[in-house]
Formats: C-alpha cells, sequence, structure tokens
C-alpha cells in the first residue's frame, strides 16, 4: 500500500472508511452530476409515464402534481447529500443504513436498493424499446408500431448494447454522461420549440390546470368525490416520483470521482432541482399541444397520441427519437449505478455467487455484474410479453400492464431504501458527523418530512392501477393486476426468512479491505 502521504484527499477518506481505492477514479464533479441527471432523464420518464399522470388524473394533476412532487423529492435528496458528504462509498444508502443502523438495517436497505435498481434498468430499457418502435413507425409508413413481442426483442436488443457500453471502458461511460447531459437540455429545448411553434392550435392555461380526468374505471369514470382525491388522484404522483429517482447514483459512483465528499453531494440536489424544472417545462408543453382530450384519453394517456394528433408524423418522429436517444442514454447510466451498487454489496459478501459480483476485469469494471443485471432485467419484464387490449375488440389498443409494475417495483425499493438511512441519521441527531457538504440544523424536519413522502408513495405505487386489477371487482382479470405488492412483499418475505435462516450468522455488514488498524493512521 502507498505511504499516507502518496495519497489523495479522496483515497484518503475512503481508507478512513476502511476501503483501499480498488476502481478507477477517472470522473469529475460534472460526470457525478451527470449520471443521476442522465438516470433521472426527463426524455424518459415524463415520456414513457405521462400516461399514469393523465389517466389518474389529467391536465391539471400533472401541471400541479409535478411541481408539488418535486419539492418532497429535492427534501429527500437533501438529506441524502448530506450522508453521501460524509460517507463518499460506492455501497452508498446500504453503506449508510449499515453504518447509522447497524448489520440488519444495511442488510434489508442494500437488498431493497439492489431490487429497486433492477427494476429500474428493466423499465427505463423497455420504454427506451417501445420510443424506438413508435420512432419506427413514424419514419416509415409501412410498419406498424405496438406489436408487444417486437418491443420486447428490441428490449433484449437495448440491454446488450448498453451491458458492452458499460463492461467497455469507465471512461468511455464518463464522456457519454457528459454527453447525456447536453443532449437532454438542447433535446428536450427542441422538443418545446417543436410543439410550440409547429402546431396551429394550443390548449387553454384552463384546459391545463383545471381539467381532469379518471380512465381507471374506479368510480366510475367519476372526477369528483372523496374517492378521486383520496385514490385515483394520488397515483398520478408516481409520474413525477419515478421519473425523479435514480440520483443515488452520484453517490454509488462517489469511489470514481474527484472531490467526491463535495461533488457527490451536489450530484444528487442538483441533478433533483435541475431535471424538476426541465420536466415541468416540458410536460406542460406536452399538455398545451393536446388537440384533443377525448382522443387522448382513448388511447391510454399515451404521450405519442399528443405528438400525432398536434404534428405530422415526421415531426412527430423527431420528437420520439430525441426521447429514444435520451432514454438509451438514461438506460447506459442506470446499468453503470446497478453495477456499481451490486459490487459495492458482493464486495461485503451479502449476494450469493459475491465473488463473481465483485470482480473486476482489468478496465476495473464489474463485468459480471453488468451480465448479471441485464438477465435479471429481462426475467422481471417477461410479464410485458402478456397483451392487455385497454381499447375496444374492434379497435384494439394493447399496453404492457406489466411495465408500469416494473416502475412502481423501482420506485418502491429505491424510495424505502432511501428511507432507511435517513430515518437512522435523523435519530442520530447531533451525533452524526457531518461532512463538508451539511444541512446544518434543518435535518431537524427535512428528514421527517422525506420519510413521511416515501412511506405515502409506496403505499400509493402497490395500489392496483385499474378497476379490473382490483380482486373485489367482478370484472376482475389476473392480466390486469398490478403485481408490485407481490414482487414487494414477496421479496420481503425471502429477506425475513433469509435473514433468520442464514445470512444473520455470517452477515457482518461492510467489510474492510484495509485494515482498521491502518485505517487509524489516516485520521
Amino acid at each position: 500500500m502507498a505511504n499516507v502521504t502518496e495519497l489523495s484527499d479522496d483515497e484518503r477518506r475512503l481508507a478512513e472508511l476502511g476501503y483501499k481505492q480498488e476502481l478507477d477514479r477517472s470522473w469529475s464533479g460534472f460526470s457525478n452530476f451527470a449520471i443521476s441527471f442522465s438516470i433521472i432523464s426527463i426524455l424518459a420518464g415524463c415520456f414513457t409515464t405521462f400516461g399514469v399522470g393523465w389517466n389518474n388524473g389529467g391536465p391539471a394533476a400533472i401541471a400541479w402534481g409535478w411541481p408539488i412532487i418535486s419539492l418532497f423529492i429535492l427534501a429527500i435528496g437533501l438529506c441524502m447529500s448530506e450522508l453521501v458528504s460524509a460517507y463518499p462509498t460506492s455501497g452508498g444508502i446500504y453503506w449508510w443504513a449499515s453504518k447509522l443502523g447497524g448489520v440488519k438495517a444495511g442488510y434489508y436497505t442494500g437488498w431493497l436498493n439492489l431490487i429497486g435498481l433492477l427494476a429500474i434498468d428493466a423499465s427505463v430499457a423497455y420504454g427506451c424499446a417501445t420510443f424506438l418502435d413508435l420512432t419506427i413507425g413514424s419514419f416509415d409508413s409501412g410498419y406498424t408500431p405496438g406489436d408487444l413481442n417486437r418491443v420486447f426483442l428490441y428490449f433484449v436488443v437495448v440491454l446488450v448494447l448498453v451491458s458492452l457500453i458499460n463492461i467497455f471502458s469507465a471512461h468511455l461511460l464518463a464522456v457519454l454522461n457528459n454527453i447525456s447531459v447536453w443532449w437532454h437540455v438542447f433535446g428536450a429545448l427542441a422538443v418545446v420549440l417543436i410543439l410550440w411553434f409547429i402546431p396551429s392550435h394550443h390548449a387553454s392555461v384552463s384546459s391545463v390546470f383545471t381539467h381532469t380526468v379518471n380512465n381507471t374505471g374506479f368510480i366510475g369514470g367519476s372526477t369528483h368525490g372523496l374517492g378521486f382525491l383520496l385514490y385515483v388522484l394520488p397515483i398520478s404522483a408516481i409520474l413525477t416520483q419515478y421519473t425523479i429517482t435514480g440520483y443515488d447514483a452520484s453517490a454509488h459512483l462517489s469511489e470514481e470521482t474527484h472531490g467526491a465528499a463535495d461533488t457527490a453531494a451536489k450530484g444528487i440536489w442538483q441533478s433533483i432541482a435541475y431535471s424538476a424544472i426541465g420536466g415541468w417545462v416540458l410536460l406542460l408543453t406536452f399538455l398545451f399541444a393536446v388537440q384533443d382530450e377525448a382522443g387522448v384519453t382513448k388511447g391510454g394517456g399515451a404521450v405519442a397520441t399528443i405528438f400525432s394528433q398536434a404534428l405530422s408524423s415526421k415531426w412527430a418522429g423527431v420528437i420520439l427519437l430525441i426521447s429514444t436517444a435520451g432514454q438509451f442514454f438514461c438506460t447506459t447510466a442506470c446499468m453503470t449505478s446497478t453495477t456499481r451498487m451490486l459490487f459495492a454489496f458482493s464486495r461485503d459478501g451479502a449476494v450469493p455467487g459475491s465473488r463473481l459480483w465483485s470482480k473486476l476485469s482489468s478496465k476495473r469494471v464489474p463485468v459480471n455484474g453488468v451480465i448479471l443485471s441485464a438477465v435479471v432485467a429481462v426475467l422481471l419484464t417477461l410479464p410485458a410479453l402478456v397483451k392487455v387490449n385497454i381499447g375496444t375488440p374492434a379497435a384494439p389498443i394493447y399496453v404492457p400492464i406489466a411495465f408500469f409494475a416494473v416502475v412502481s417495483i423501482g420506485v418502491v425499493g429505491l424510495y424505502v431504501a432511501f428511507a432507511i438511512p435517513i430515518y437512522y441519521r435523523w435519530r442520530a441527531g447531533s451525533s452524526f458527523q457531518q461532512g463538508s457538504w451539511n444541512l446544518g440544523t434543518k435535518w431537524r424536519w427535512l428528514a421527517p418530512l422525506a420519510i413521511i413522502e416515501i412511506i405515502v408513495t409506496s403505499i400509493v405505487a402497490m395500489l392496483p392501477t385499474v378497476n379490473t386489477g382490483n380482486p373485489f371487482d367482478k370484472d376482475f382479470a389476473w392480466k390486469f393486476v398490478n403485481y408490485t405488492p407481490i414482487v414487494v412483499i414477496g421479496a420481503l418475505a425471502l429477506l425475513w426468512a433469509f435473514w433468520h435462516l442464514s445470512a444473520k450468522k455470517w452477515f457482518t455488514g461492510p467489510k474492510h479491505t484495509v485494515d482498521l488498524d491502518v485505517a487509524d493512521t489516516f485520521r
């Protein structure tokens, strides 16, 4: 090992936390911000889950809901920024939970985080494949988009390409994420300009901010009363909650980032803030471009319906192409974040086959972890092959209900994992050793606010999204079921059983790759 005097500040801090520098620390602060910004990707979530907002509240739910939910998410991000500044390791939230709450807290946090990241990989890659299918259809009049078998094939191809990019080079990933930032900025700007200047008509301010929709079948499609306010409308929050997630990537890449105690912290909250502003502008632009509200509702709230109403096929294709490329960048960044978390969790022996997933190639890339992440994403998304017709027998509209379930799994897994270390940091109070970037005393109210928001949205994400997915409905069918609670509760049951039958006997939490007595000399 190098002498203490030969270590950089980042390496010294990492050694204090018990780890030697293994990953290639080649990322700048901008690159660290870029990966979280790319994973949040307003060109992905705002497009792919727009229908969730539309079907569960309509224009008003999206126009008002996005900024309100974004503020709550920023509170979560600020709490996490303080944590990563204190503990800049690839283990991220798992490491924080272990440090503050003990081995058991770390065990559950790590697994929930990993499940959430794997689900996000799957959902973003599938969204990219869906929009690739739509893009081709816009430019080729002889091509009919919507074949779910073909979309699934595109999905597998996207995962293969993204895996190869992740395996190739950590430096290439940093470059791609830097490019991705500007693609998202100028791409979103291009979408906004096209939708403002090309259509001959725009919706009124009143329709955007006051019109409501209930396309779920619940309470007879009513947009009034407590049923709408307390059940249907809250589900629209998933649009924002899903889009603005994955910003823990800045923590997972902290061991590869220069000045991580400061830059990774800024990477988290800045990526949330800029995405919140850009996403709101983008969504308002979509809403003002609506030509026929009833037509959008009939089309299942798909944003592509808005484009086909307002634009020619070629202009709609340009927007879809911009989004598809942004989603590809997003998928690449998601895979990077997932494999770094898998590497850190495996490094501590928590995952079956840990030696394989923590093994690094000659280029310091966890190749086996990349392959595993891609395979799990495919398995998790297999139910998307089930065709669900939300139209009529004469005019079928096939949608993969499973896609929205995978989205919800990602939301629940990640956000519950976020809540655990935030809770333990709040409980630690003033005894918590703050890093160079901190909240001062604002953690006293920000932390409980963040935890409450996570609890509420996690419950909402597990609710049936259509009336025929409700087991008590006379038209209930399994193909309409939101299988998020099945996966989440099932996973928790398996984790509980695994912990009590095996893991608690040998899992000791974060392991050190630097001897503790040596690490003490760095303090």
